[in-house]
């Protein structure tokens, strides 16, 4: 069984926001399964399906960003699963939009729901897939309007495409793993 974490914050204020990225990828694996993840559970929406005959829990925590460590943690006790069964995907700063990283395990990198998840789980090492949606022009110097704003033309083409590459990854991940994964999608 694997758990599969997207994550963002709810609300229609935040729908598609640079934010949110994670939850457009979970939302995008679950219309092409046509599963619904829309079941409140450990203070998620949360979705079931099999893939390539193993089970396979989509969540979107509905903690809000900074303290979805208060829904993982409990989800994957729930599930009594280990953490080389969970993958995290989220939006990354440091990475242009357009560009995805999966990594076996890992620090936050600032990331205030990476660090709400590691701290609630004690441990870093879990999967995590990261979304580039780049960083503020240097006139924006606030980051959190950066991140709660939307994509622009451009950048939405480019997120769409990312998105797709990231389902495709976490279809790997389950079918074969962290390694086959990074290794098909890190490029």
């Amino acid at each position: 069984m694997k758990l599969l974490v997207g994550l963002g914050n709810p609300g229609r204020k935040y729908v598609k926001t640079r934010h949110n990225v994670g939850f457009l990828v979970i939302e995008r694996l679950a219309d092409k399964l046509d599963i619904p993840v829309t079941r409140p559970f450990f203070r998620a929406q949360v979705g079931q399906v099999f893939i390539a005959g193993e089970k396979v829990i989509l969540a979107k925590p509905q903690t809000f960003m900074n303290a979805s460590g208060q829904s993982v943690a409990p989800l994957l006790n729930w599930y009594k699963l280990s953490l080389a069964d969970l993958m995290v995907v989220y939006d990354d700063l440091d990475l242009t939009p357009g560009v995805m990283r999966i990594r076996p395990k890992g620090g936050s990198g600032g990331h205030r729901g990476m660090a709400s998840i590691m701290e609630h789980l004690g441990s870093g090492d879990f999967a995590r897939l990261r979304v580039g949606i780049g960083k503020p022009q240097p006139e924006q110097r606030d980051t959190s309007d950066w991140v709660l704003g939307k994509f622009d033309r451009v950048e939405k083409k480019e997120i769409e495409a990312t998105v797709e590459k990231a389902v495709d990854a976490l279809y790997a991940f389950v079918k074969e793993g962290i390694n086959q994964a990074m290794n098909r999608y890190n490029v």
